[in-house]
């Protein structure tokens, strides 16, 4: 695990609740993309991204996203969210996502998100911020 810390400076760790089980005794698909949500908010509040973006007239929105399972998770277990960016542009980049499970001591799923600046008053694309742009490529790598 410290392994895996140590590759993503930034983390979240989630305790997998009992409810997220489906009756197939895993964690539903769909818990994966509030985990992945979770992570990124706290990616934003982590790195000061959440203060940045507080402007209510842009802010980021998702124009697509992927989780793959690699391995079903069960309760009990906590999973530490690891995110780090790519592939930015003037007006979007992409997160990405590996889950580690502290039971299994391995990478059970993997996620990306296509994040996008918005302008809420014109429903058009806006372009990310200069201040933005400068935390974004500190956690930056190749995908």
């Amino acid at each position: 695990m410290e392994d895996f810390i140590g590759r993503y400076p930034v983390h979240t760790e989630i305790k997998v609740a009992w409810g997220e089980m489906d009756a197939l005794q895993h964690v539903n698909n769909v818990a994966y993309f509030r985990y992945f949500e979770t992570a990124r908010i706290d990616f934003l509040l982590q790195t000061g991204l959440i203060s940045m973006l507080q402007d209510k007239q842009t802010g980021p929105v998702l124009s697509e996203t992927t989780a793959k399972y690699k391995r079903p998770v069960t309760f009990p277990d906590t999973l530490i969210i690891g995110s780090y960016i790519s592939d930015i542009q003037e007006d979007r980049f992409v997160m990405h996502y590996e889950a580690f499970s502290q039971a299994q001591q391995a990478i059970t799923t993997t996620g990306s998100a296509k994040v996008v600046m918005f302008d809420f008053k014109t429903g058009q694309k806006a372009s990310l911020p200069d201040h933005v742009l400068q935390v974004l490529k500190q956690h930056c790598r190749d995908a």
